[in-house]
């Protein structure tokens, strides 16, 4: 079955044409000019800020013409992750979609369901014929998944709305009304190259593969292995073992997301390859037992590298293992009162050395700021020997449980579904947290189909629950006055 006859047709529709757009964060210019021909394309008021937000306004239909404005949000930028065997190029190629039973998947990348799904339902009601609905205020934003920056560039005069509805939330029986905050966390320094003679060592590139990976907040509890752990234990040992010496690492490439692939380059004395071979099957098996139930298709392999013999200065390399090791990784605390609801953790996302210099990222995500701010600190105590900054740091969203549009839309859900919904805070990052603080007096909610693996090539979108979040969307939009 092909996308597009999927129903309700027009979302997916939408769906498949954005998706043939590479619209990496920071990368989103041919999307925003998609979008800004999109709006113009129905004659309707279409802008783009300094930034790249596009806006599209829609009046009401007839009867709704004097309602209050309603701003309905999504974000234009996708996480492009891949298979690690994959030759897919997010630079030139479209998202490779198709339909598994009740799931929509992508081959070998991540879908772009996040936000994707979300941007094609405001498309659908702005070229809707008849969707009864209040006046419309759309506004799609530039790098949701990497700083934010669209949401935080928004100025309170843009937007003339009093209830906003952002459609990026990935569980559908869930009304989420707050959000964790957070910062990304950069560890920098450089180090010694020391070169080794080519007579007595030789390189040898280590590759983790095969980890289930995913959502820096949303599945940060779930005890997933994380590749720079796994690569640094397995850097531990080995060196241990065999005193070999650390050339590269390169594991990961944004901070929202948990490593599920990377590498390293050591080198290792000709006379002891036999111990070093003996020494990476011992720790694979202690790591793939650790690991069993979360991620049952890891792998560890060798291979012969050519890069040159620069490592490591023995000094840099016990420290910054040492370090990676020690430094909080996954729940830092959780929510008192609340089940299952992470309250601090920390995501090491990013691992490069190489060259005379290393970089390690992560992201720190709170609903306390204090908190967050306590973690950061611990995440520098390990590092006394590198330059740690923090960047892009953004807001939490704080729930109004009593607000009259959650009342409205749990109504609407009972309706519909003939039960009520979870009312929810989240540990992620939303745009929400943002907004509500340019827009204090804005009653937001946030809502979306079933999404499962997002940040990672398992995400996929369940079919019927998009017809279901549809459901809910366009009811919402009749009953709002």
């Amino acid at each position: 079955m092909l996308i597009t006859d999927l129903e309700p047709k027009t979302i997916w529709q939408h769906f498949e044409a954005i998706n043939a757009i590479p619209r990496a964060s920071t990368k989103e210019e041919v999307i925003i000019n998609f979008m800004m021909a999109f709006g113009k394309s129905l004659n309707l008021e279409t802008s783009v800020d300094a930034i790249g937000n596009v806006i599209i306004k829609k009046p009401g239909t007839k009867g709704k013409e004097d309602c209050r404005t309603i701003v309905l949000q999504g974000h234009l930028d996708m996480v492009h992750q891949k298979e690690a065997t994959s030759n897919f190029d997010f630079e030139t190629q479209g998202i490779e979609m198709f339909v598994d039973g009740d799931w929509v998947k992508a081959k070998e990348t991540t879908l772009g369901a996040d936000n994707g799904i979300g941007v094609a339902a405001i498309m659908a009601v702005l070229t809707s014929n008849d969707i009864e609905h209040p006046p419309i205020e759309a506004l799609f934003t530039i790098d949701e998944e990497m700083g934010m920056t669209g949401a935080m560039a928004l100025t309170k005069e843009q937007l003339q709305g009093s209830i906003l509805l952002n459609l990026d939330s990935e569980e559908d029986d869930e009304i989420t009304i707050g959000c964790a905050g957070g910062v990304d966390v950069a560890i920098d320094g450089p180090f010694d190259i020391k070169l080794l003679d080519a007579k007595e060592y030789s390189l040898k590139e280590i590759k983790v593969s095969g980890l289930t990976g995913g959502h820096s907040g949303m599945d940060i509890h779930l005890n997933r292995a994380n590749a720079i752990l796994v690569l640094t234990e397995c850097l531990e040992y080995l060196i241990s073992q065999t005193d070999c010496r650390l050339h590269s690492v390169d594991v990961g490439t944004l901070t929202n997301v948990i490593p599920r692939n990377g590498s390293a380059i050591i080198a290792i004395r000709e006379d002891k390859y036999e111990l070093f071979a003996q020494a990476l099957k011992d720790i694979e098996q202690v790591l793939k037992q650790k690991y069993l139930n979360t991620d049952p298709d890891l792998s560890i392999e060798v291979f012969s590298s050519e890069n040159t013999m620069g490592v490591l200065d023995v000094k840099t390399q016990k420290k910054m293992i040492e370090a990676v090791l020690t430094m909080p990784n996954g729940v830092y605390a959780m929510t008192e009162g609340i089940e299952g609801l992470v309250q601090t953790s920390n995501n090491i996302a990013i691992f490069n050395v190489g060259q005379g210099s290393y970089h390690i990222g992560c992201h720190t995500r709170s609903a306390k700021n204090a908190e967050r701010d306590e973690l950061v600190s611990k995440i520098r105590d390990c590092f006394p020997f590198a330059k740690v900054s923090e960047n892009g740091p953004y807001p939490g969203w704080e729930p109004r449980p009593d607000s009259e549009l959650l009342a409205l839309a749990t109504r609407c859900y009972k309706e519909l579904n003939g039960e009520l919904p979870a009312i929810k805070s989240i540990h992620a990052g939303l745009e929400c947290g943002i907004l509500s603080g340019t827009f204090p007096n804005m009653q937001m909610i946030s809502f979306g189909p079933n999404i499962l693996g997002a940040h990672s090539p398992e995400e996929r979108l369940q079919i019927s629950s998009t017809q279901k979040f549809w459901k809910l969307l366009t009811k919402l939009l009749k009953e709002l006055k």
